[in-house]
């Protein structure tokens, strides 16, 4: 069954564009976790969980109180094969197709692939690519791997079609978190436009009216982190939702 999958594509269909928020845990203590996650599932209609590390949390643990307090779906956005939990409602398989180390083409994916189908998770194939942003992320830095240049809209294009031609459910365009800024805004209409499969974009998103013309530019799916975490309020919540609704 790819429950949480068929209901993205319905959400993406009615609203234009769904509006998703990563938490990652090693951000919050286990109270502030729960409460980000009751506050988010407020106004967003999916929360992404993961990191490029998890020290600061058991994981499993983290997940359980993210699901615990949320509203709508919890999807593991997973740095590494360790970032599996029984407690979410699915699961980004993600391949880091831009790259060329095989540990995040493959290598990540055959540890987790067990404890995955031991859980029983719905499992969501992802073909994941970095974009330039202007400095070196932690996804860039875990990764080792260089990131597709932003004038390059070519690239993306043929690695996002390469992707859903293995397979993969979505495209996933990844300006890292923290990034200095986003997704180009032509780069995520051309790989749009090029691909049948619903697109991705997250990283360096600071304000709504980003938010709003990745949208418009076919972006299914628009997703912030860091802006969040550094406002933590309602009403910026609010701000990015209306705006990729409104696109």
């Amino acid at each position: 069954m790819n429950r949480v999958y068929e209901s993205m594509l319905k959400m993406a269909d009615a609203k234009g564009a769904g509006y998703v928020v990563l938490l990652d845990p090693d951000k919050y203590s286990a109270s502030e976790l729960a409460d980000q996650a009751e506050m988010i599932s407020t106004y967003a209609d999916l929360i992404f969980v993961g990191g490029s590390l998890c020290v600061r949390h058991d994981f499993g643990e983290a997940v359980r109180s993210i699901k615990a307090a949320s509203s709508v779906p919890v999807v593991i956005f997973p740095g590494d094969a360790t970032q599996v939990s029984s407690h979410a409602d699915a699961l980004l398989f993600l391949s880091l197709v831009s790259s060329r180390n095989p540990d995040l083409l493959i290598g990540e994916h055959v540890k987790a692939a067990p404890v995955i189908h031991r859980h029983g998770l719905e499992v969501i194939p992802v073909a994941y690519m970095l974009v330039e942003s202007g400095q070196t992320t932690s996804v860039q830095f875990m990764s080792q791997s260089l990131a597709i240049p932003r004038g390059k809209p070519e690239i993306a294009m043929a690695h996002a079609l390469a992707g859903q031609y293995l397979g993969m459910k979505l495209v996933f365009l990844e300006a890292g978190s923290g990034a200095d800024r986003h997704v180009p805004v032509e780069m995520v209409q051309a790989v749009s436009d090029y691909v049948s499969i619903p697109v991705i974009v997250g990283g360096g998103i600071k304000t709504p009216d980003d938010a709003n013309r990745i949208a418009r530019a076919g972006a299914s799916f628009v997703v912030t982190g860091d802006v969040i975490e550094k406002s933590g309020n309602a009403e910026t919540l609010k701000g990015f939702t209306a705006a990729v609704h409104s696109a």
